[in-house]
């Protein structure tokens, strides 16, 4: 079981359902899905004074329907609508690589049904390699590469001390001395909500060029950011992607996840893409024909028009003033209730804190999580995120005393669960 199955089939037994006023999901995976008019008083005013100085416009065409026809139908191409990979071709060319000589187009680009198609569809088109992945990370990296045999893990730790980052002396020694030719990461980083951006994020391409070694970058969090470097925007706006500091998008071996799921909040859909050099492209197609067989048609042509940058960037604006708001909430209420945060979240809606200075026996993070059932609240203990394939090496405890939480749930929903925890915490004082 991933973290998040493990948890909601604990939250299940001691009566959790998703449609419980009592409950606060706070090991949610998928953003809030609302609207407008049921966010926080204080974020609508300040989204409303952004309209005022023509900022950002709230008056926005929502899918409300997909429309199935006799045009829509039938099956589509295993890579996806042509219509759709041009559209997500020219999102990238339009946010990030404007006035660079090489540009994406739709063979650089499949789309999927979900994000772990996109990285199981990845994976069935690697040869025998060694592919790094760092620890702690998503933790359905771990079931997705215990599958596939031919791939050789390579986990690469990172030091607490340095929040949670590789360095890039560290990156060229790990690519180096352990003869990677690929490695799998995901920026910002679920659970740390740590980010590469700007110079340092631009050094990792340039490694990766330099080394010929594939850089997975798992971006579904790409529009939830909350710090500003080198962002191709203005002040009101962060977006970060790798496809910034590509040279050559054929040659660079630089290959991007990202999709509608997280960054549209349109979880249910589950329509993503994966953007990278053409052979990549054709060989995902390969692997899809005999895997899935493509994503729905209708659902593709539907979404087209959320591509347009400028309905992007205005949806930015409003995403990251929702989100950066109930971050901030969260972070204060954690750090009052007494949990120890060593670096806030740069980007995703998670905060990785440790227990460890609590009383027993909730000084642990699985029985932090039990102990937090019985208040009605859910975390993700720490131990998930040590990405470890197919057992291969012994269980190290080495995230135990650590829990993600996630603020990724309506606003009513988290000021319910910090309720929660502080209840539990006061009952072990």
């Amino acid at each position: 079981e991933t973290g998040v199955i493990y948890v909601t089939n604990r939250a299940v037994e001691h009566g959790f359902s998703p449609e419980s006023k009592e409950w606060a999901n706070l090991g949610q995976g998928s953003p809030e899905t609302t609207s407008f008019e049921d966010w926080p008083k204080n974020v609508r005013k300040a989204i409303s004074e952004l309209e005022e100085k023509g900022f950002v416009y709230t008056d926005v065409e929502k899918i409300e329907s997909i429309p199935v026809t006799e045009d829509n139908s039938h099956y589509g191409p295993v890579n996806g609508d042509w219509e759709l990979r041009c559209a997500v071709a020219n999102y990238y060319n339009q946010m990030f690589r404007k006035g660079q000589k090489s540009q994406y187009s739709g063979y650089n680009v499949a789309i999927v049904g979900g994000g772990r198609l996109a990285l199981t569809r990845l994976c069935s088109s690697m040869d025998a390699i060694n592919l790094g992945h760092f620890l702690p990370d998503y933790t359905a990296y771990e079931e997705l590469l215990s599958v596939f045999k031919s791939i050789t893990p390579i986990p690469i730790t990172l030091d607490p001390d340095n929040n949670f980052k590789c360095t890039l002396k560290d990156l060229r020694n790990e690519i180096i001395g352990r003869g990677l030719s690929g490695l799998l990461l995901s920026n910002p980083c679920n659970p740390t909500g740590q980010l590469y951006e700007g110079e340092e994020l631009k050094q990792w391409v340039k490694i990766a060029r330099e080394t010929q070694c594939s850089l997975i970058m798992d971006e579904i969090y790409s529009r939830y950011i909350y710090s500003q470097k080198m962002a191709p925007g203005d002040a009101h706006w962060r977006i970060v992607s790798a496809s910034q500091f590509v040279e050559d998008v054929d040659t660079d071996p630089v290959i991007i996840l990202d999709g509608f799921t997280k960054t549209f909040r349109l979880p249910g859909i589950r329509c993503c893409w994966i953007v990278g050099p053409r052979a990549v492209i054709n060989a995902v197609a390969a692997a899809g024909s005999f895997l899935d067989g493509g994503a729905a048609l209708p659902s593709q042509r539907a979404l087209i028009p959320l591509l347009n940058h400028q309905h992007v960037i205005n949806d930015t604006i409003i995403l990251q003033v929702l989100f950066a708001h109930k971050r901030n909430y969260v972070l204060t209420r954690l750090q009052e209730i007494g949990f120890t945060i060593e670096q806030a979240p740069a980007g995703t809606f998670y905060i990785w804190c440790s227990v460890s200075k609590f009383n027993p026996p909730i000084n642990d993070g699985v029985n932090f999580f039990r102990e937090a059932l019985k208040e009605k609240v859910t975390v993700i203990p720490g131990k998930f995120f040590d990405v470890n394939p197919g057992r291969r090496r012994p269980q190290a405890g080495r995230y135990h005393d650590f829990i993600r939480i996630s603020y990724g749930p309506t606003f009513e929903t988290l000021v319910r669960g910090m309720n929660s925890l502080e209840r539990l915490v006061k009952k072990f004082s």
